[in-house]
């Protein structure tokens, strides 16, 4: 064994559930069998659990059960299929792809040189043999082709020979034999003609056909490089080091795994933030675009949350850590991000299946196809050079490509409109919504940066504050900055309820009415002075405070639903939240069918409710109480600062403040859907057409090769159209 445990053991994350993780980087992934063969082949070794290829940088994540296997026996078994693996490193990951792509940038500009001097000659004695070509002359002109075909085909032909033969070594067959076989094929054919006398030879289909695919793939690979170029752009937002205050005041440099959460950090204005957490003095502007894609500045105080990548504008912060080396909002949409570009769609799959039975088919069809014209009386030259022409023109390279490359663009199209995807199938499930339901406490709103607390006490404050450190729920991120004096203990959150804990031996709660057994006299009091605001209850032992926290719209929430119903969708509001709370916002929006005080049972009723009416629901919510209603929808998203368990449970989470993303989302998604059903009939229709064309002799190597590289370059341009809504 090549690489031993050893050396891999750095590369190995823990996932919990005694569970293990580890990314590999594969080289000679070209198409969706590939994929296929790869996620098959690994996903049945013993232990295994969960195996996904990212298809944009060929990353291939596998995890397992602790101690079931080896991890280099994963690099053997990727071997063993026909690739080559190595622990995945970001950094020699581009690198390697970078040098690939002068590489292939190199061959191509040597096929098409060869390319352009051999058809030179092929018109010459194209037109010659029409004319009074000598037979000297054109032998002359076919041997001169034969020269510069030969070379040229063993340097730039090298990605594709050397694919087929680690396939047929491994006893596979991929893409790439057909079409090295093909190429062999009609060289070894033209080199007997030519030394026959005959008046055709074939060194033009062959370096043609290598110039196309050349083409494609480099384009195919450009087109990946683009896509993950934010990718790239998120990795570089991480900072090596920050300066930690100590409790004497001084103020020291150190690495970020040095941090812990509670530690307080020195921001200065101009500098990169380097961890979460919360402004515990000063203000400023911070740059969130590159992480969670707000363009404009957003300005920060006192209790508001910071995120490590963001840019510090304008003054000096001093920041409470919630977040270091891990566990940060930049590592959430890394992972995001990384699932979206190695998600596969329900169509994938039916590609996958296509081209994985299309191998046999084309080496079938060429070889009955040459028994077949020698049966007929054709001879066997002729014979040759036909079922050559079928197994060019067969080459399912354009099926390969066909949904795995409107994949690739459409995932970084929706990620540059603010949108990463969990589920491989939400695009299509996404294009076919009809009703969206939405939540409203932080989704359509977003609570004030801090709650009115003036009627409680300091200690009633300080609890509040730790209680709601202990939540991810919208109204907790106002409370938060009130934390002080000792912390309670046992914290535990109940959905759709609040936050308990005990302190010195008495029971405290944050939460609804109801979870904080408030009485009905009490609330109806409160409620009354409080009309439009949100109401946080806090319970200590057998006192009980009301908190309000006015809430304020999404900026972009009334032009997202006029956007959504423009585009025919139905509107729904279904939230927790008081009656008068919710109808404001309603109103405001124009939205005539919403619930309030919703239960996270009566949220999944309304929506199974309305499955039963035959609507697809796209549901929109971040809280804990969301989950079940996220996962019971057609489709569900969420927004990245929504509870852990709310994105788990949805299939796609947008960046940063604004709504807009939700729109731009549907509108990704609909039109990815129709290139990929595009692209497939795309596909079929040239086999339908080419096939018995090539068959019946009509077709030449050099027509079949045009045909063949075209067919790719076309569905790879048109997936370029995903791009834009």
């Amino acid at each position: 064994m090549g690489v031993h445990e050893r050396d891999l053991t750095s590369f190995i994350t823990d996932i919990g559930d005694a569970g293990r993780h580890m990314d590999f980087a594969v080289e000679g992934v070209r198409c969706a069998g590939c994929m296929r063969k790869l996620e098959e082949g690994v996903g049945k070794m013993p232990g295994v659990t969960r195996v996904r290829l990212n298809f944009t940088n060929r990353r291939l994540a596998v995890e397992w059960r602790d101690g079931a296997l080896d991890p280099a026996g994963i690099i053997d078994k990727v071997e063993a299929l026909g690739y080559q693996a190595r622990p995945f490193d970001a950094a020699s990951a581009e690198t390697a792809e970078a040098k690939e792509a002068s590489d292939l940038l190199r061959r191509l500009a040597v096929a098409a040189f060869a390319a352009m001097n051999i058809m030179l000659l092929s018109v010459s004695v194209w037109w010659g043999n029409a004319s009074d070509i000598t037979p000297e002359t054109r032998d002359l002109f076919h041997l001169i082709s034969a020269l510069i075909a030969l070379p040229t085909l063993a340097y730039s032909g090298q990605p594709f020979y050397l694919s087929a033969f680690r396939a047929i070594r491994k006893r596979s067959v991929n893409m790439d034999v057909p079409i090295a076989i093909g190429i062999t094929l009609a060289v070894a054919m033209s080199l007997f003609q030519t030394f026959q006398h005959a008046e055709h030879a074939y060194f033009d289909s062959a370096v043609m056909l290598i110039f196309f695919l050349l083409t494609g793939r480099y384009l195919e690979q450009n087109m990946r490089r683009r896509t993950r170029a934010q990718a790239v752009n998120l990795a570089s937002l991480r900072a090596d080091s920050a300066r930690r205050i100590r409790p004497d005041g001084s103020v020291v440099e150190v690495p970020v795994s040095a941090i812990d959460p509670g530690d307080r950090v020195a921001v200065a204005a101009g500098e990169r933030i380097a961890v979460d957490g919360v402004v515990a003095s000063g203000t400023s502007e911070v740059d969130c675009s590159m992480v969670t894609g707000e363009t404009m500045p957003m300005k920060v105080e006192a209790g508001d949350m910071v995120y490590a990548g963001t840019l510090n504008l304008s003054g000096p912060l001093t920041v409470t850590v919630t977040a270091a080396a891990k566990g940060m909002l930049i590592d959430e949409v890394q992972k995001l991000l990384d699932n979206a570009y190695a998600a596969k769609t329900g169509r994938v799959a039916l590609a996958d299946k296509a081209a994985s039975l299309y191998a046999p088919l084309v080496h079938t069809a060429a070889a009955l196809t040459f028994l077949g014209w020698l049966l007929a009386g054709a001879g066997w030259e002729q014979s040759l050079v036909i079922a050559i022409a079928v197994l060019i023109i067969t080459c399912p390279c354009a099926l390969g490509l066909a949904i795995p490359a409107v994949q690739v663009v459409s995932s970084g199209a929706m990620f540059r409109a603010g949108l990463l995807l969990n589920a491989g199938d939400a695009i299509e499930r996404l294009a076919e919504v009809d009703t969206v339901v939405f939540d409203k406490t932080g989704t359509l709103t977003l609570p004030s940066p801090l709650a009115d607390a003036a009627m409680l006490t300091e200690r009633a404050k300080g609890i509040a504050g730790h209680l709601a450190r202990a939540s991810r729920h919208p109204l907790a991120a106002s409370l938060q900055a009130l934390a002080a004096g000792p912390a309670p203990e046992g914290l535990r959150e109940t959905p759709g309820g609040g936050v308990s804990g005990t302190l010195d031996g008495v029971e405290v709660r944050l939460g609804s009415a109801d979870f904080c057994g408030v009485s009905v006299a009490a609330r109806q009091a409160a409620e009354a002075g409080h009309a439009g605001d949100s109401l946080v209850w806090l319970r200590t032992g057998d006192e009980i405070a009301a908190i309000p926290v006015r809430q304020h719209m999404r900026p972009d929430a009334a032009e997202t639903v006029a956007a959504l119903r423009a585009r025919g969708l139905v509107i729904e509001i279904l939230s927790g939240d008081r009656a008068p709370a919710v109808a404001e916002i309603a109103s405001a929006l124009g939205v005539d069918d919403w619930q309030a005080g919703v239960t996270p049972q009566a949220k999944i009723a309304r929506i199974e409710a309305l499955k039963a009416e035959g609507r697809r629901v796209l549901m929109v919510g971040d809280g804990l109480n969301d989950a079940p209603a996220l996962a019971a929808a057609h489709v569900s998203l969420s927004p990245v600062t929504a509870a852990h368990i709310s994105q788990a449970a949805a299939d796609g989470v947008f960046l940063g403040n604004a709504l807009r993303p939700v729109v731009e989302a549907h509108a990704l998604a609909r039109k990815a859907r129709g290139l990929m059903g595009g692209n497939l009939w795309l596909a079929v229709i040239y086999n339908t057409l080419a096939v018995p064309i090539a068959i019946a002799g009509f077709v030449t190597p050099l027509i079949a090769a045009l045909a063949m590289s075209g067919s790719s370059v076309l569905v790879t341009l048109n997936a370029l159209r995903a791009r834009r809504a």
